[in-house]
């Protein structure tokens, strides 16, 4: 029987985790499927996937957020076929930043003119959908470090926006 790897968090910040991966039995382990997974603003839940080589592994995962649960997952990758899944539990130090406040302007029938408040020198997610169900399972998404994005939409449709 193949034992599931061991999650060790060996430090956390406001922004990074740090963790160890290792195996506690002689099978040769090629590697490790680490997610990283974290809920955006109840609606969103994300997730980060890393594909570690080697039998032992110290990792740190960076541009996290400050005082948010993270969960990770790891699996063994071994000559005998994967491992069961492990998990591990870990709440960023800090303070959250404050939840941006968003305006969103019809511009024409297919663009949206969306702008925020917020912190500098960080990064946006632009998350929109015709629906709650697909805001939550598979919306519409960008990135900007800026205040405002022209987001297009197609016509004719209602939608729903977060950052």
């Amino acid at each position: 029987v193949i034992p599931p790897p061991v999650i060790h968090i060996e430090s956390y910040s406001e922004d990074s985790i740090s963790f160890s991966l290792k195996m506690s039995t002689n099978i040769k382990v090629s590697g490790y499927v680490v997610n990283i997974y974290w809920t955006f603003d109840t609606h969103r839940q994300e997730k980060r996937t890393l594909t570690v080589e080697g039998e032992k592994s110290i990792q740190k995962v960076a541009n996290l957020t400050a005082h948010t649960p993270y969960e990770i997952s790891a699996w063994a990758k071994t000559e005998l076929g994967d491992s069961p899944l492990s998990f591990a539990h870990v709440v960023t130090s800090g303070t959250r930043p404050a939840s941006p406040s968003l305006k969103a302007k019809a511009i024409n029938q297919t663009a949206v003119e969306c702008s925020w408040t917020g912190p500098r020198n960080v990064v946006y997610g632009i998350f929109y959908a015709t629906s709650f169900l697909e805001l939550y399972r598979s919306p519409h998404n960008t990135t900007t470090a800026s205040h405002n994005m022209t987001v297009i939409v197609q016509r004719d449709e209602q939608y729903l926006f977060l950052v």
